[in-house]
C-alpha cells in the first residue's frame, strides 16, 4: 500500500516532532500495510515553510534512520502546498516539490474557502505540465456547501484526495458523508492518511480501505490502490466514467 500524504518528517511542521515520533509513525504505517509513504510537509500555510531542497535532505536522513532501525518503509519526497498565486513562479525557482518529482502536486485550500483565482492557477499549472491534486476537499467548507465548485475543478482537470480518517467518520458525520459522495460521483481519485501522529491524527488506512472494498467493490478498491502507484510513477491515473455517472452526479449533487 502507498500513502501519498503524510506529515512524518520530524520537526518541520505540525506532524512528527522528533525522530522517535517518526519511527513510531513508521512502525504503525508498516502494521497498516504501507510500504511507501510520501512525506508532504506544509508549505506556505502562514505557519510553516518547507522548501524542496530542505525536504529532500530530510527525506534522505529519515530513510537512513528507518534502514538503521530495520523499518521496511520507504519515504518519498513531496509537499503539501497551501494555494497561493506564485506557485508556478516558485516551481520554476526550484522551491516546490511535486510528489516524487512527478507532474503531480498536492495543493491545500484554506479550510473555509476556495480562492477566486484557483481556476486560473490550475489552468496555468496544467499548461506548464503540472497536475494539481486537491487534498482533503471533504474538509473544505465552501466545497462542502457548493458541490458544483468541486465538480467544475475536477471537470477542468484537477484531481483530488480524500482522507482515510474522513471515510471512517473521524471528522464527523457531514465530512464522512461528503467523502463518500465524492467517491460515488467520481470526483476523487486517491485515499491517503494525512497522518500527523499515532494518536489524534493517525493513519486509518487499513480501516478505510476495508470499508471502501466492502462498499464499492473490488474493482474500485484496486483502481484506487493502483492510482497511488501510477502517481508515483508519473503515469496517468485511472478514471472510471461509466454511462451511469451523470445520473449519479445528478442524484447526489444536481450536477450534469
Amino acid at each position: 500500500m502507498i500513502d501519498i500524504h503524510s506529515h512524518i518528517l520530524p520537526g518541520v511542521d505540525d506532524g512528527a516532532k522528533t525522530e522517535q515520533d517518526s519511527l513510531a509513525m513508521a512502525k504503525v504505517a508498516v502494521e497498516e500495510g504501507i510500504t511507501k509513504i510520501v512525506a508532504t510537509p506544509h508549505h506556505k500555510n502562514r505557519t510553516y515553510d518547507n522548501y524542496k531542497d530542505e525536504i529532500t535532505t530530510h527525506v534522505s536522513v529519515l530513510n537512513d534512520l528507518f534502514h538503521e532501525n530495520n523499518v521496511p518503509l520507504e519515504v518519498i519526497a513531496g509537499q503539501e502546498v497551501r494555494i497561493y498565486g506564485e506557485i508556478l513562479e516558485d516551481l520554476e525557482k526550484g522551491e516546490i516539490q511535486p510528489v516524487n518529482d512527478t507532474k503531480y502536486l498536492l495543493i491545500e485550500f484554506p479550510s473555509d474557502s476556495v480562492p477566486h483565482y484557483t481556476e486560473q492557477l490550475f489552468y496555468d499549472l496544467q499548461i506548464a505540465g503540472i497536475k494539481p491534486v486537491i487534498v482533503h476537499p471533504e474538509r473544505n467548507r465552501e466545497l462542502l456547501e457548493n458541490h458544483r465548485r468541486m465538480y467544475e475543478l475536477v471537470r477542468n482537470g484537477a484531481l483530488s484526495q480524500v482522507t482515510a480518517a474522513s471515510l471512517v467518520g473521524k471528522f464527523g458525520k457531514k465530512i464522512e458523508e461528503f467523502s463518500h459522495q465524492l467517491i460515488e460521483a467520481h470526483l476523487t481519485h486517491f485515499i491517503a492518511s494525512d497522518a500527523h501522529n499515532t494518536t489524534t491524527r493517525g493513519f486509518c488506512m487499513r480501516e478505510a480501505f476495508e470499508l471502501f472494498k466492502e462498499r464499492y467493490g473490488v474493482e474500485m478498491y484496486y483502481l484506487f490502490m493502483e492510482n497511488s502507484q501510477l502517481l508515483l510513477g508519473n503515469m496517468n491515473i485511472n478514471k472510471i466514467e461509466p454511462a451511469s455517472i451523470r445520473t449519479k452526479r445528478r442524484k447526489l449533487f444536481g450536477l450534469f
